[in-house]
């Protein structure tokens, strides 16, 4: 693993890739598993992977999903191929003899306070979600990551009597290049990072 992607990958996965909020097309579960497959191999603290992924495709499901969403992200996410929701597992530890098998690793988090806990659900499982959309755009899709929904009827409608909460969504499917912004800026180098 020492060669560098061409130019033409990381165009793909990074310079031209955009924030869409209009979608069309259809994504086959065949694909869905392909993502999860791909997003599954990035790194977590301690392996833990608190990430839980529900991939509203269906009618009913988007029917569940609409009463939480903001007034701006309801058209485009209703009209999404698929909606993901990422979500945390606040008891991940519980598949650490599994996940992380060669230390006692479940021990240090048993007994932890919920915030210590919260911690590492949050920040894994977010990365997990930069990590399904890089692996969206490797596959050929686009994505539309957002907040601006309630956390707590998403929670309701989709995690009810489980220890899993959602921490944010993501729009698939094939962008429609006139739905995207301006590209904002961002902070160069010499302002945003040093080297020590």
């Amino acid at each position: 693993m020492t060669d560098a992607l061409n130019p033409a990958a990381l165009d793909q996965l990074f310079r031209n890739a955009r924030t869409y909020n209009a979608f069309s097309g259809e994504i086959g579960d065949e694909t869905l598993r392909q993502l999860y497959d791909l997003m599954k191999l990035g790194p977590t603290e301690a392996n833990s992977t608190p990430a839980r992924l529900v991939f509203v495709k269906s009618a009913e499901a988007k029917a569940k999903l609409g009463p939480a969403l903001s007034e701006g992200n309801y058209a485009k996410t209703m009209a999404a191929p698929v909606t993901v929701i990422v979500g945390y597992d606040m008891r991940f530890h519980d598949k650490l003899p599994y996940l992380f098998p060669h230390v006692d690793a479940k021990s240090w988090f048993e007994g932890s306070p919920e915030e210590r806990m919260y911690r590492v659900a949050l920040r894994s499982s977010s990365l997990q979600g930069a990590y399904l959309i890089m692996a969206a755009r490797a596959l050929g899709l686009d994505t539309g990551p957002m907040s601006g929904f309630d956390n707590a009827k998403v929670d309701e409608a989709f995690f009810a009597g489980t220890t899993v909460k959602s921490n944010f969504l993501i729009n698939l499917g094939h962008g429609d290049p006139a739905s995207v912004y301006p590209r904002s800026p961002r902070l160069p180098f010499d302002e945003a990072a040093r080297i020590e």
